[in-house]
């Protein structure tokens, strides 16, 4: 009796096997076809008809912009990825693999896979105001600081930079320094000079129109006393 259990359960175990497509016969690289173990197609090619009889499996190269990696039985190859607009090609697609993508320059990736990634964006840009404390690379963003006490930056620099000290340069403060931008220094201005100059030149229009004056009336009496400059009784 108990032999007999034993079989119906190994010839139960067969017929489930059998029906979800795997047969303890078939190896590796054999697939279950009716009740025939067909050779796999390696990896670049597929199935276009299953083995028969003394037949053995008949493999076609993979159609243009599709592969198959892996030996398998029925089915069709799979489409290559195409990298979206953030990435760009790392590895072109073969019949063999699939497109690797890589971020373009300036992005980092956020959906990764093996040797490769599916999804990026771009780097943090940081503001007027801010250093880049971390650079972005491929794999991670940027990281920005902010500048604090008598620095700047204006977003692009690696570290805050101290405020341009103008009395020690010999000039003047014209603008005060804040976080995003330096202190705008210049000449100083003598006012005294400043002075001097424009009274002088008030001077020089003065006389030049004294002497206009002057040559004007002058001329004006030579025509007066010219004979005949009236007329005579």
């Amino acid at each position: 009796m108990g032999e007999i259990l034993v079989k119906l359960v190994i010839i139960d175990l067969i017929i489930q096997l059998t029906v979800s497509g795997v047969s303890p016969a078939c190896g590796r690289a054999e697939y279950l076809i009716g009740q025939e173990c067909c050779p796999m197609c390696r990896p670049g090619y597929y199935v276009l008809e299953p083995c028969h009889e003394f037949i053995n499996t008949l493999c076609v190269r993979c159609p243009s912009s599709t592969y198959s990696d892996v030996p398998h039985g029925p089915g069709s190859c799979t489409s290559c990825t195409v990298c979206d607009s953030s990435l760009r090609v790392k590895r072109a697609c073969s019949f063999t693999s699939d497109t690797l993508c890589e971020p373009l320059e300036g992005h980092y990736c956020t959906d990764p896979i093996k040797d490769g990634c599916r999804g990026a964006v771009e780097h943090t840009k940081c503001s007027p105001g801010q250093y880049v404390n971390q650079t972005g690379t491929a794999s991670r963003d940027a990281v920005c600081g902010d500048c604090v006490g008598d620095t700047h930056s204006n977003g692009s620099f690696t570290s805050c930079r101290p405020h341009t000290q103008c009395e020690l340069i010999g000039l003047v403060v014209l603008r005060e320094g804040s976080s995003s931008y330096d202190t705008n220094c210049g000449q100083r201005q003598n006012t005294c000079a400043i002075v001097a100059g424009i009274i002088a030149g008030v001077a020089v229009l003065a006389a030049t129109c004294g002497a206009v004056v002057f040559i004007y009336n002058r001329r004006k009496r030579k025509r007066i006393d010219q004979p005949g400059a009236y007329g005579t009784d």
